[in-house]
């Protein structure tokens, strides 16, 4: 069952799909508009994205491009070179993927928000849309584990720089990144909530970010 529209509403955003014009991705759109009110455009690559209105500049667009294995190596090209997550302008998300595409590493470390599998119903569709849209990652935990917890950035060389944080803060980082709630937190080091909350404003404070999305990115670039 799919939410009901008021639950979506998202009258002042902008989504693109990016994708061949075929039919699914016209229905996509069509859905799409007709569930959260959102401006939508189609384009069939990334370069002819179209620019976003006057009226629609001020809040981030959400890129949505259908992921083909055949053009990887091209959307990396254009993530690396307009940097969309950390612009600010546009957030990108990637959808019909395969489970075991195996991808989803690669494209976090350039910026993308999210994942929407073939199988991904349309309602889940509707709420990862509205996180990203929110300033969320949309990633299941059993990816930023693997991406975050084991620290495996396959295409990473040289040392990392040094950074400001306590061991007790990484730990406490990577859980945070990898989705966890302050309470589970809090069990996992016998500690209390209240000392949860102390920890991550230092975390905020030491490495400069205002929010658990930034300090995720920052813990994938940076640990």
């Amino acid at each position: 069952m799919v939410p009901g529209k008021s639950d979506f509403d998202m009258k002042d955003q902008a989504i693109c799909i990016v994708g061949p014009r075929n039919l699914q991705n016209e229905l996509l759109a069509s859905f799409l508009t007709g569930a959260t009110h959102a401006t939508c455009s189609q384009t069939t690559c990334l370069e002819e994205i179209p620019p976003l209105g006057e009226k629609l500049s001020i809040r981030p667009r959400l890129i949505l491009w259908e992921f083909q294995a055949s053009d990887c190596d091209a959307c990396c090209s254009w993530l690396e070179k307009t940097g969309p997550g950390r612009s600010g302008k546009d957030l990108v998300a990637l959808f019909n993927m395969h489970p075991e595409a195996g991808k989803e590493e690669r494209f976090l470390k350039l910026g993308v928000r999210g994942f929407f599998y073939l199988h991904d119903s349309s309602s889940l569709l509707l709420k990862g849309v509205k996180h990203i849209l929110d300033g969320e990652l949309w990633v299941s935990r059993e990816i930023l584990n693997k991406v975050v917890l084991d620290g495996k950035w396959s295409e990473s060389s040289g040392e990392k720089p040094p950074h400001p944080l306590t061991n007790r803060e990484i730990e406490i980082l990577l859980m945070l990144s990898a989705g966890s709630k302050n309470e589970e937190i809090a069990d996992k080091f016998c500690i209390s909530p209240n000392t949860v909350k102390t920890h991550v404003y230092n975390i905020f404070k030491k490495i400069n970010v205002p929010n658990r999305l930034q300090a995720a990115l920052w813990a994938l670039k940076n640990l």
